[in-house]
């Protein structure tokens, strides 16, 4: 509970003078690594912002435990465009002594080329810039850039994503470093009449030149708690023996909001001459 708390009191805060926001309906949207690590191809809306507060556990196959709550930011910049913000406050257990710090700061765009059609997904680009601060952050920049496809039949959809880093692959972050290449596929059923998304995943990586390929599986849940907060859930496990994590664990709050000096101005709130 007191996660739960602590994410309120964020959203809270970072909405104090801002307008409130309609009501929140992108329970449907799968976030990088919210609750799993694929995503779909849909940006938030422009004008909107999503703040999102979540922690995650992460048991390594070599004994070490990280723990670490990761706050972002998001804003829909322009037209099927969104940029973000995010970093990590963490605990790297390393079996002997325990390492608090800061992770890499990591600055997003996302981009949605088109809405699906009869014939043609959803297709997006996201590009990533990993930079080295805070203790747990690293030595080196790392760019990421992913290539996401979403199709929907019926109250399921399918999602594919594709990831290439470049940049060094020596000193890199303790957390969250982006992977040499990755790919993901993932399916989402959205319940009958409820707010409420069920999503699994399998996820191929290798996380650096000569490392041995992980082969995970997770599996999630996107609730939309109010019109404004969607709680999400997941759980991984690694499917080969001597690669991935023994296990990992997120949950996390998905605040959406707008500020009302950022939305443009309508006919009806113009004051007259």
């Amino acid at each position: 509970m007191t996660f739960v708390r602590t994410a309120l009191a964020a959203g809270a805060a970072l909405t104090l003078g801002g307008s409130a926001a309609r009501a929140q309906t992108d329970y449907r949207n799968l976030d990088d690594g919210r609750p799993v690590a694929t995503e779909d191809a849909y940006v938030i809306e422009r004008f909107a912002f999503e703040l999102v507060a979540p922690y995650r556990f992460e048991a390594g196959a070599a004994g070490s435990d990280i723990h670490a709550l990761g706050p972002e930011l998001s804003y829909g910049v322009l037209p099927n465009m969104q940029v973000g913000l995010e970093t990590a406050l963490a605990a790297a257990d390393q079996g002997i002594d325990t390492e608090w710090g800061v992770g890499a700061l990591e600055v997003s765009a996302l981009y949605n080329f088109n809405t699906e059609s009869a014939g043609l997904p959803a297709l997006s680009m996201r590009a990533e810039l990993q930079a080295p601060v805070g203790s747990l952050g690293g030595d080196v920049w790392r760019a990421t850039f992913s290539g996401i496809a979403t199709r929907a039949f019926g109250r399921f959809r399918l999602h594919l994503n594709a990831a290439r880093s470049v940049g060094s692959e020596t000193g890199l972050s303790a957390l969250d470093a982006a992977p040499r290449w990755g790919y993901g596929i993932a399916g989402d059923y959205t319940l009958l009449r409820s707010s409420l998304l069920l999503v699994g995943e399998t996820v191929v990586r290798r996380a650096v030149a000569g490392a041995r390929v992980e082969v995970n599986a997770a599996a999630g849940f996107r609730w939309q708690w109010t019109p404004t907060l969607v709680l999400d859930a997941g759980v991984a496990r690694r499917l080969r023996s001597d690669a991935g994590p023994d296990l990992g664990l997120t949950i996390g709050l998905t605040h959406a909001f707008a500020v009302k000096g950022l939305m443009p101005l309508t006919a009806s709130s113009r004051r007259p001459l």
